[in-house]
């Protein structure tokens, strides 16, 4: 809650500026002053309110929270949601569709690996469908929210939730900024923000970004483009209307990356586009609208009412190694790679609506700061899936029938492009209603207790155009929470939450079954310190995470998931961020994950075996980001220095099988300085020693390498 004594819509309901005041941390209830430059007005702030927030500093939260703010990804030259999120330890990368989805695991947990996976937008629920992997551009703050939130939030993994704060009109404020950068490989892009004061209550924020070039990997060109405009009106000095609009594209071959043939990754080069360039680019497509409204009954009580709409289409046609043995004739020669060829018509259409009111009351000596809310999402994927399949080796195949390439000397284009035939029609839906409640009250200056939870409501439909079958499901569960928050003393804070969560599984198994809901529970203890007056901040904490009616990806059929039952995740993470004396930026953040099956399962149509105990696809047991800038003046220009080390450990590059991705530990530089007033220059180095690493692995045929050593280089304008 803000409450301003001049232009009180100068800053107020903009989340980055109340996400800001969160840093502050110490202050809890007591009133911050600030000077507000027009006018030279005071500014006094009581509180910070956030969607799922509420009236909080992130030290009485019982949960750890990292976060990741727009100057750290303009540090590093980050301009991908799956590389931001590589700073967190916590956060790992999955199978990413080709190189066109987000997908991350966040303590151990991903959801279903075929579906991308899902975020929070200004806390609405709007990362769903298959929009390409989401860019940078327009993002203000990545909060990973960790831990067990989803009896609060809702239909989230147990791990955590990803809330992106995108960055939105400041009222009766002008400024902006614009850059064009030149990278590795003939990389091209362009970029502005513009904050625009069109009237006293009315400002318009208009951000986009084009960019352009090849990559690393041979024969694969990118386009991509978004426009991300956000328009602010103050009805009023205590109500504020925010509308915010997305428009983007992404041009990019499908790409499974390389074959590893018997544990050699140096069976190809990492660059081999191993498709075909006939096939084209696929794209990938998204239009979205958010709005909110927030009106301040007071002091002490808010409403935030809003809504978003989102459609998302990926379509294209590839080329990709087929995986099942029988049918792969590289186990044969070691060299004549069998390709399935497959085209995707993916549509999605998410809608969400909520509303949360948030306050505070006292009865006797306790403050009760609560929060109420309800939200209604509605999700519907078409799935529209051809493939054409190898034939069997016992059939003695010709090359032409095997759609083969040559992975030691690749001639594209040799054979037509085989015809597909429709493998998947279906449409899946989900609606899912939620009410939740929550209450934390304090006890003692010392002590604080929250208690709450959601109940939900689901309905699931499949209707199967091919088979004619309509299948249709419900579900409804309660989700309890609890935490407890006990402050020794400065700068010490102790806290511990257990939390319940249930989430819809999208979509049938290969034989068209629909999947049960996921149950979760999760408990989480920990310590949070904050030194330096608060610039220098920390947390550690231990956690437990169940799961039953989990899902993974089918790796003999992909596309597919299946239930493998149960799994569990436990762990140690450690983050600490801010900023020391002599203006010395440091981030550290650290994660030992060890997820793993918890039942047995036998496919019934290949004999695939999981056992208790078998890792997580993808998760490393340990994972290490290490960051330090140095900020100083050049003949009194600003400038900036910084490094960064990342460290990923060996993991599961296949479901139930012993294949490994090696462990792999990068170092990056980055810097900037300004060469006149308002214009500064700016690049970074990734992959500085050029390691050999790999980002993710359905199997040994589809595993994605990661980039070579990469420069990029700028001069970014601000007004």
């Amino acid at each position: 809650m803000l409450r301003f004594a001049k232009d009180r819509w100068l800053l107020a309901g903009t989340l980055p500026f109340a996400m800001a005041l969160a840093s502050f941390g110490e202050a809890g209830a007591e009133e911050v002053g600030f000077e507000a430059e027009e006018g030279s007005e005071a500014i006094t702030v009581t509180g910070v309110r956030q969607a799922y927030r509420g009236n909080f500093t992130v030290s009485e939260i019982p949960q750890s929270i990292a976060e990741i703010d727009a100057e750290t990804l303009e540090q590093n030259g980050i301009q991908r949601l799956t590389d931001a999120l590589d700073l967190n330890a916590s956060v790992v990368r999955q199978n990413t569709l080709g190189g066109l989805g987000d997908s991350f695991a966040i303590r151990g947990f991903a959801g279903d690996e075929n579906m991308p996976s899902g975020y929070l937008v200004n806390g609405f629920n709007g990362g769903r469908g298959f929009g390409g992997q989401r860019d940078a551009a327009g993002i203000e703050r990545i909060e990973v929210l960790k831990g067990p939130a989803a009896a609060l939030i809702g239909r989230g993994e147990p791990g955590g939730t990803v809330n992106l704060v995108t960055k939105q009109a400041e009222l009766g404020r002008t400024f902006g900024s614009a850059s064009i950068q030149y990278g590795s490989w003939g990389r091209v892009r362009g970029e502005a923000d513009v904050n625009v004061a069109l009237t006293g209550g009315l400002t318009a924020r208009l951000i986009g970004y084009a960019e352009d070039g090849d990559t690393f990997r041979d024969l694969v060109h990118q386009t991509r483009w978004g426009f991300l405009p956000s328009i602010g009106l103050a009805l009023g000095p205590d109500t504020r209307l925010t509308y915010d609009f997305e428009k983007t594209r992404v041009e990019v071959p499908f790409d499974r990356g390389i074959v590893v043939l018997d544990g050699n990754f140096d069976t190809v080069p990492r660059s081999r586009f191993l498709g075909e360039p006939g096939d084209g680019d696929t794209v990938a497509r998204a239009a979205g609208h958010q709005m909110r409204l927030q009106h301040e009954f007071s002091d002490r009580w808010s409403l935030l009412v809003g809504g978003s709409i989102r459609d998302t289409l990926l379509t294209g046609s590839s080329s990709d190694a087929e995986t099942i043995a029988s049918r792969q004739a590289l186990y044969s020669d070691g060299r004549s790679l069998s390709r399935q060829r497959r085209s995707r018509r993916y549509d999605a259409n998410h809608k969400v609506i909520r509303a949360e009111l948030a306050g505070e009351l006292e009865t006797g000596a306790l403050r009760h700061r609560v929060l109420i809310g309800a939200d209604h999402d509605e999700f519907s994927y078409m799935n529209y899936f051809t493939r054409y399949r190898p034939p069997t080796l016992a059939s003695n195949p010709t090359e032409k029938q095997g759609n083969v390439v040559d992975i030691i000397d690749p001639v594209y284009g040799r054979f037509p492009l085989p015809t597909t035939s429709v493998i998947t029609d279906r449409t899946d839906r989900q609606r899912a209603t939620g009410a939740y409640v929550q209450d934390q009250i304090t006890i003692t200056e010392r002590l604080q207790v929250r208690i709450g939870g959601r109940y939900d409501r689901l309905t699931l439909e499949t209707d199967n155009r091919l088979s004619g079958v309509s299948s249709r499901r419900k579900h409804s569960r309660f989700s309890p929470q609890a935490g407890v928050v006990y402050r020794p003393g400065d700068p010490l804070t102790v806290f511990a939450a257990y939390g319940q969560g249930f989430r819809a599984n999208v979509g049938t198994d290969v034989n068209g079954v629909i999947f049960d809901p996921e149950t979760s529970e999760s408990i989480e203890v920990g310590l949070k310190l904050s030194l330096l007056g608060g610039a220098l901040n920390g947390t550690l904490a231990a956690f437990q995470l169940t799961k039953a009616n989990v899902l993974a990806t089918d790796p003999n059929s992909p596309g597919y998931s299946l239930a493998i039952g149960k799994a569990r995740s436990r762990g140690v993470e450690f983050d600490l961020n801010g900023r020391l004396p002599g203006r010395i930026d440091v981030l550290v953040s650290y994660a030992y994950v060890d997820a793993e099956a918890r039942s047995s399962m036998l496919d019934p149509n290949y004999s695939f075996q999981i056992s208790p105990g078998d890792p997580l696809i993808n998760i490393p047991k340990h994972n290490l980001n290490l960051q330090v800038a140095k900020a100083f003046a050049i003949g009194g220009r600003e400038a900036q220095i910084g490094a960064g080390m990342q460290h990923v450990g060996k993991r599961s590059g296949e479901t139930g099988t012993e294949f490994m991705l090696p462990s792999h530990t990068l170092f990056r530089l980055f810097g900037k300085v300004e060469v006149m007033e308002h214009l500064e220059l700016f690049g970074s180095i990734t992959n500085l020693f050029d390691e050999h690493w790999y980002a993710n692995s359905y199997s040994p045929l589809w595993v994605q390498p990661g980039t070579p050593r990469t420069g990029t280089a700028g001069l970014r304008a601000r007004f």
